[in-house]
């Protein structure tokens, strides 16, 4: 290789690196605050039904991972029946994409098996 076209591709190699954002994993969660802000972020994605109101119980293991099935302990279900399923499936993929969350192994050893909530709430609707 001759010295310009080594020196060009030296270039243009710290170009496309100094261009690329650098991708820094988060931090594992620390706390319950950490941990449920960690879901709360992930499951936005979550679509219910407008004034749907849904409570889910779950554990995880020291990994942050699921233990078992989350069970829905209360539900508050608007709209017809494909709108409530809907709800229902979209809870579902939610938790598979946000489960395993990433926890320090202090937060692991704390809450292993330890059953848990989380509340999900549609868009309010319009009271007249």
């Amino acid at each position: 290789m001759t010295p310009k076209i080594l020196s060009a591709t030296v270039v243009a190699f710290f170009l496309v690196a100094s261009a690329a954002p650098a991708q820094t994993a988060p931090a594992p969660a620390n706390t319950l605050k950490d941990m449920f802000a960690e879901l709360n972020r992930c499951m936005s994605g979550v679509r219910l039904a407008k004034g749907t109101d849904v409570t889910v119980q779950f554990m995880l293991n020291r990994r942050g991972g699921l233990i078992g099935k989350p069970r829905i302990t209360h539900g508050h279900w608007t709209g017809d029946d494909a709108d409530r399923k809907a709800s229902a499936a979209s809870i579902a993929q939610g938790f598979d994409r946000c489960l395993p969350v990433k926890i320090s192994d202090a937060l692991g050893a704390a809450i292993a098996g330890q059953l848990m909530t989380y509340r999900m709430r549609g868009a309010r609707e319009d009271k007249v």
